[in-house]
């Protein structure tokens, strides 16, 4: 059957590309190799964010007494924790499948390659071939967890995330290498469960592409938790010969052994790009991932690629609109739509950890605005000193905004602390409208709420705070 657009992948590109073509008025199809609705709904971001509130909830439970409740002889059931977080994510799933009926697009299970102009072969699980064909093709393959040579993942003592999300049984002590937000999450996961972390570093600091402050307040915290930290180290070797894991890890200091039960490598992903027919059909690629102009597409007419496995920032939302932007752009070639989509701003793009504190940042760094030749006027503010933040005892962390001292533009904002991912919108939003200080200042925030702090941090960088 020929189609209008076939969409290679059902991630969180994938299927927001195949539900935005199929509105436009397109004939759309998705492949895909496993479960509806890729890593993201399955092994990443939502199955992640269900431990994660797990873990909140016993923390909770465990501290009870601050907000004078009793709640006696506290205790977690590991293998329900897991299980809890895998219905989670089957129900998503079920979502992304109810999604597609409701849109008409066809869904084919299967392994897709690239197999010439508007065409895609498709391999099922049985091992039967067909071939599907479109005017336009959306490769969403996405990424997986990087391998490093030195730490071979055997998926039994050295894991990826996907082990680490339904592990049998918990362990008592495990190294997380690599402290992006894969490796923070996960650490802080199982340390709230009870299991010895040991954090090792690359970088000089832990989530090295935050701000500095954001770094410094991280390890602080992760500190008092009780989660061991070591930063400029790389581990040079893993003994997987005995019970557990020995890890040799080189410092400045020198050279030193790590043992555990597990070792997590957390050292970031890869795209997947190779075997789905790239290089036998001139698709280019650059150092890992597939080459693409502002609207996705790539080099071959009738090809783009979208999310992991193109060159902006990994994440499940940059997938998302990526994947509507190239939906638009081929509705708009073929005269469905009345408008070319506006390209993305990378530059205004919010990170978010969900760790505790959880973690929020966009555009530049207090650092990258001085390397970019900015002026700057930097704002912070502690929620020690708000209200809501003390009246709910999550007064860990900070905003901090940073400013274009000449024009008022605002160049950044970064936070950490108890639901920060729900505040950096107004950010996003904010930076979207070309916003300047004024309008965050004169734009009234609701009192007592967390969201206040941004207005405070703003006050604080032009010497007109109230609060601190």
């Amino acid at each position: 059957m020929a189609y209008d657009v076939i969409v290679l992948g059902s991630g969180p590109g994938g299927y927001p590309a195949a539900i935005r073509a199929s509105q436009l008025g397109l004939k759309v199809a998705i492949v895909e190799k496993e479960s509806l609705g890729g890593v993201c709904l399955n092994w990443g971001c939502i199955p992640t964010k269900a431990l994660l509130k797990s873990a909140q909830v016993y923390d909770y439970m465990k501290h009870s007494a601050d907000y004078g409740i009793s709640a006696a002889d506290v205790k977690h059931d590991f293998g329900a924790v897991v299980k809890r977080s895998r219905g989670v994510a089957d129900k998503m799933s079920k979502g992304v499948t109810f999604l597609m009926k409701k849109n008409k697009i066809d869904v084919i299970m299967g392994y897709g390659k690239v197999a010439g102009k508007g065409k895609l072969e498709v391999t099922a699980a049985d091992g039967s071939k067909k071939t599907v064909e479109a005017k336009y093709i959306i490769i969403a393959t996405g990424g997986r967890s990087r391998q490093l040579p030195s730490m071979p993942q055997d998926g039994k003592k050295i894991i990826g995330y996907r082990e680490a999300m339904v592990l049998p049984t918990q362990p008592k002590s495990m190294i997380v290498v690599g402290s992006g937000a894969i490796g923070v999450e996960f650490a802080d996961f199982y340390n709230s469960m009870g299991t010895k972390i040991t954090i090792v570093e690359f970088m000089p600091r832990v989530v090295p592409v935050e701000d500095e402050d954001i770094s410094k307040e991280l390890e602080k915290q992760f500190k008092k938790k009780g989660i061991t930290i070591m930063t400029s180290a790389e581990v040079t070797k893993v003994d997987t010969s005995g019970a557990g894991v020995k890890a040799t890890v080189k410092t400045t200091a020198g050279e030193q052994v790590l043992e555990a039960d597990i070792l997590l490598s957390a050292a970031g992903v890869v795209s997947n790009i190779e075997n789905i027919g790239l290089e036998e059909n001139g698709i280019k690629t650059e150092k890992g991932k597939v080459v693409v102009d502002k609207y996705g597409q790539t080099n071959v007419p009738g090809i783009y690629a979208i999310g992991d496995c193109a060159p902006g920032q990994a994440l499940a939302h940059v997938a998302s609109k990526e994947g509507i932007n190239a939906a638009e752009h081929i509705a708009y070639m073929e005269k469905k739509y009345n408008h070319a989509p506006e390209a993305m701003d990378y530059n205004n793009i919010p990170g978010c950890t969900y760790c505790t504190p959880e973690i929020a940042s966009v555009g530049y760094t207090e650092k990258a605005a001085k390397e970019a030749g900015y002026e700057v006027k930097v704002g912070k503010f502690p929620f020690m000193a708000s209200g809501k933040a003390s009246a709910a005892g999550n007064t860990d962390g900070f905003v901090k905004v940073i400013f274009d001292a000449k024009y008022g533009e605002f160049l950044g904002a970064h936070m950490i602390g108890a639901g920060v991912t729900e505040l950096i919108a107004e950010v996003v939003v904010a930076r979207k409208l070309e916003t300047t200080y004024h309008e965050i200042l004169n734009g009234v925030h609701p009192h007592p709420t967390m969201s206040e702090a941004l207005k405070e941090a703003t006050a604080a960088a032009y010497g007109e705070a109230i609060d601190i």
